[in-house]
């Protein structure tokens, strides 16, 4: 394994240092240090566009049994800044695999580090939260531990940043249904994964996806039959344009879902605040509840925002009643809203589970009898 031999060094913004050994490229990086604690599907994560400027630490130990293949990636490039794990495989085995992990990293030039306790890692980042952080391996671990904390220090943090442009198509493109044609949707960019529409396209719906910097009156001439907030990375508090988008979708009264990223845009449009966790949720085993069942889902999250909303009781928004529609059982986050008087609803976390447990699919299947429930009454 190429890289194994270099030794490697992880700064956090608190002084903190970890030494290991670099994984994938030899160089500097910086982002935010996150954990995820999935076992499996790394190529999922490292190719979602909602990881944009975050280093991700693996919880699981050993990583990259399965190797690399030509069918798993979510977008068309590796987004994480860095990636950290203790045990990566030397040598891969999967009747699907057309190479490494490390060989992968190493192509898109992204720095990792392992060799590394990253449960104490891990229990660092509960303990004090989700930092920045920097990884340092070759030529650019030579410097000092103080001059190379400053340069941690120096970097972007999170809070405050808008990543959409970074991320979104540059034009629109169409995912065609698969079989007869139900409905159409425009689905908003704003860090999409590829699974999405598929899932869309599965159930009879011609996706047109759509960059991000569309205006109102672009978004609405398209006459689709609905819209859909897509994931993407950031602080939500800085999407201005997406929350006027959603209003003005809402205002015409077009059915709107939102995941992740869309969820917390949907929940500022009905003039909330988002805010930042202290470590978020990243993994495909946090535990969710659907208040409208009572049924209990094993989902797929990655956030570090989230809507401050009351749990309990109808809530008064500038676009009729809503309510909180789930919540997460780890620590009460609202994890879904659903609008009363206008059809729209919304879930933070990820239903397409690209990596994850399906429990949460039948989320896409409601927004088909959402869209398909207001044809039917507008034809009636």
């Amino acid at each position: 394994m190429r890289g194994s031999r270099e030794p490697a060094l992880l700064v956090l913004e608190d002084g903190r240092t970890f030494r290991g050994r670099a994984y994938g490229a030899i160089g500097e990086t910086f982002g935010e240090a996150v954990f995820n604690t999935a076992m499996t599907g790394y190529q999922e994560t490292l190719t979602d566009p909602s990881y944009h400027k975050q280093v991700v630490v693996m919880t699981a130990p050993h990583i990259g049994n399965t190797g690399i293949n030509d069918e798993d990636d979510e977008s068309a490039r590796i987004w994480v800044s860095g990636y950290v794990a203790r045990d990566p495989v030397h040598r891969p085995s999967n009747w699907r695999s057309r190479g490494s992990l490390d060989e992968r990293l190493l192509a898109e030039g992204i720095v990792g580090v392992c060799d590394i306790d990253t449960r104490a890692l891990t229990r660092h980042l509960r303990e004090r939260g989700a930092m920045r952080v920097g990884l340092f391996s070759g030529a650019a671990a030579d410097r000092s531990q103080a001059e190379l904390l400053q340069a941690v220090l120096d970097s972007q943090e999170m809070l405050g940043a808008d990543l959409t442009a970074d991320v979104t198509t540059p034009k629109p493109y169409l995912v065609p249904a698969v079989g007869p044609k139900r409905f159409s949707v425009a689905a908003i960019d704003l860090g999409i994964k590829a699974m999405t529409p598929r899932l869309l396209a599965e159930r009879g719906v011609d996706v047109h996806v759509v960059p991000a910097g569309i205006t109102a009156t672009e978004l609405l001439a398209l006459n689709t039959d609905s819209i859909f907030l897509s994931n993407g990375p950031g602080d939500p508090g800085t999407a201005d344009h997406a929350v006027e988008l959603v209003r003005a979708v809402l205002n015409a009264g077009r059915p709107l879902f939102g995941i992740c990223f869309g969820h917390q845009v949907l929940g500022r449009a009905l003039g909330f605040e988002t805010y930042k966790l202290r470590y978020g949720h990243r993994g495909i085993n946090q535990p969710v509840q659907d208040l409208s069942t009572g049924k209990v889902e094993v989902t797929a999250h990655n956030h570090g925002f989230a809507v401050a909303a009351p749990t309990n009781g109808p809530l008064v928004t500038p676009h009729g009643l809503a309510a909180v529609s789930h919540v997460c059982l780890n620590d009460n986050v609202v994890e879904g809203l659903k609008c009363l008087d206008v059809p729209a609803f919304s879930v933070q976390y990820h239903p397409e589970a690209a990596a994850g447990p399906h429990d949460a699919a039948y989320l896409f299947d409601r927004f088909v009898q959402l869209v398909e429930g207001g044809a039917s009454r507008a034809a009636s």
